[in-house]
């Protein structure tokens, strides 16, 4: 690849993979209505890597694609991070739902928006300026680790 960050797009039927490499670090557009066409154009369009199970659409000439073998998210996750390195943001820096970047935010600025709870035992906050959903590193973290043994925080 050349100088430009990476950036993804995930056909309809890698939603969940879409999700999680956002999670990840990963620049990751979604769209599950697209039809082939509009996908490869999209992805063109945007310089994003397309990620589809379909080995049709993979294949198509001028198209940057990776065919996603696994129906394990497992699996997925590891055949991006092989054939395309480690996630170029850290983890948690994109937003699940929209894949817009995370601002931090401070407990002050969350206060009214958590649980109480969280508010005592968490001092990471950060707000997707897209959706203004706030994350903050719950016990779902260590989780995520077990699962991704590659995730570097």
């Amino acid at each position: 690849m050349d100088d430009q960050p990476l950036k993804l797009l995930a056909d309809g039927m890698l939603g969940t993979l879409a999700k999680w490499l956002r999670l990840l670090g990963y620049d990751t557009a979604y769209d599950n209505a697209a039809a082939d066409p509009q996908l490869a154009r999209r992805a063109r369009a945007e310089g994003r890597v397309l990620l589809t199970r379909d080995r049709e659409l993979a294949g198509r000439r001028g198209l940057s694609a990776l065919l996603i073998r696994s129906e394990v998210l497992e699996e997925q996750v590891r055949e991006v991070q092989d054939a395309l390195g480690s996630p170029p943001a850290p983890a948690l820096s994109r937003c699940a739902v929209c894949n817009a970047a995370l601002e931090p935010l401070s407990p002050e600025e969350v206060a009214d928006r958590v649980p109480p709870y969280v508010l005592q035992t968490q001092t990471d906050f950060r707000r997707c300026p897209g959706c203004g959903r706030v994350y903050w590193p719950g016990t779902h973290v260590d989780g995520m680790r077990g699962a991704f043994h590659f995730w570097d925080e």
